[in-house]
């Protein structure tokens, strides 16, 4: 079943609904993301950047099309509106980490993940923002010997968020590398992570740990169209593969 199209009331474009963010109207009249699309009432629907939607509210656009979506209702645009969403899109796209670790469908670890990567069974693969350029090369070779894709550009996401942020998300201590070996949990986690790293744009921009490739490995034990909105990232889920 396809998701359901909605209509960008900024950009004016249409797109599938879990690629965009729902703003729903809070009790007190106050704008809120309501990332789930959960929230009861009339809503109206972004998928800009972050830089696109500040540049809206400052020129008066984001009110206007609210008060046009919402039909005459008073509302109040928060002047955090921005950071609200970052924050969550960031905590829904930790949440499906999260579940999907439960399930038991995500691996951490080194080791594990480079022999699911070469036995062909990763379908996705994810490195924290501080995690050692030996270690995701290491790894990203071990991805395309068993996708049979030597040669290619087919590499891990570096997220923008370091190790201790990833363990906290699942529960676990010092998660450097994440992978996914079913299929389908590997589209659920690139499409929450997608909408998330395109409203942020390419700006907060991974700051390396020259420590992280230093002596002994740190145990690593914690917390998709993925990638394509950070500058310079490939997708993190094998785009030949189709899900099912």
């Amino acid at each position: 079943m396809s998701d359901p199209i909605r209509k960008c009331i900024l950009a004016q474009e249409h797109d599938a609904r879990d690629h965009l963010v729902r703003l729903a109207l809070a009790p007190d009249g106050r704008v809120l993301p309501d990332v789930r699309a959960k929230a009861p009432g009339r809503g109206a629907w972004i998928g800009v950047t972050r830089a696109e939607l500040e540049q809206a509210i400052a020129k008066k656009r984001l009110k206007g099309a609210l008060a046009r979506s919402f039909k005459g209702a008073d509302f109040t645009i928060p002047e955090d509106l921005p950071a609200l969403i970052e924050a969550a899109l960031e905590r829904n796209a930790m949440d499906r980490l999260g579940l999907e670790s439960r399930s038991g469908m995500l691996l951490s670890g080194s080791d594990k993940i480079e022999q699911a990567a070469r036995s062909g069974q990763l379908h996705a693969l994810y490195h924290a923002s501080d995690a050692g350029t030996d270690g995701n090369r290491k790894l990203d070779q071990a991805w395309r010997v068993g996708r049979d894709r030597e040669g290619s550009d087919l590499r891990g996401l570096a997220l923008p968020i370091p190790r201790p942020i990833l363990s906290l998300a699942l529960g676990r201590q010092n998660v450097v590398h994440i992978g996914l070996t079913d299929r389908a949990a590997a589209k659920r986690v690139s499409d929450a992570l997608d909408r998330w790293l395109h409203f942020i744009g390419p700006e907060p921009t991974p700051v390396p740990c020259e420590t992280a490739s230093q002596g002994a490995s740190a145990p690593e034990v914690l917390p998709e169209r993925s990638g394509a909105a950070l500058s310079g990232a490939l997708p993190a889920v094998d785009v030949n593969e189709e899900f099912e």
